[in-house]
């Protein structure tokens, strides 16, 4: 496995954010691209969230995107199988995870996640996404 890291949980597809982090963590896993410390937490977490919105189980989610080439072949994946969220659907769950980790129940695990990170004095690190930016070098929105 390399340390490919996939991209970040702020790039959208269709207007959803995550969707396509998640995508990329199936695809780089297949391909035996994404770093270790990944593994242990896929079809976990953000991503049952992801999928509970879209309607689709994850582990057939995977199968179908190990082969895909694109974001919007997974999409259509989707529409198949699942269901397309309508846009007050999107709002609602942009703005919920946008926001994960500030003021909720993710306020322990994240300065948990900061300490470990070397993160702690970063005030500019508010949510579960910057902290997943930050960690992965990219710089926060």
């Amino acid at each position: 496995m390399s340390n490919t890291v996939p991209v970040s949980p702020y790039e959208t597809c269709h207007g959803l954010v995550y969707f396509p982090r998640m995508i990329d963590k199936i695809r780089l896993h297949a391909s035996g691209e994404l770093g270790a410390d990944y593994v242990p937490n896929l079809g976990k977490g953000f991503d049952v969230r992801c999928c509970s919105l879209l309607g689709v189980d994850y582990d057939e989610l995977a199968k179908a995107v190990s082969s895909s080439k694109t974001d919007e072949q997974a999409w259509e994946w989707v529409l198949q199988n699942g269901k397309a969220p309508t846009e007050e659907q999107i709002e609602v769950w942009n703005g919920f995870m946008t926001r994960r980790g500030w003021n909720d129940d993710l306020v322990e695990i994240l300065e948990k996640r900061k300490k470990e990170g070397g993160f702690e004095s970063r005030a500019d690190i508010r949510t579960m996404f910057d902290y997943i930016d930050a960690d992965e070098g990219r710089a926060i929105r």
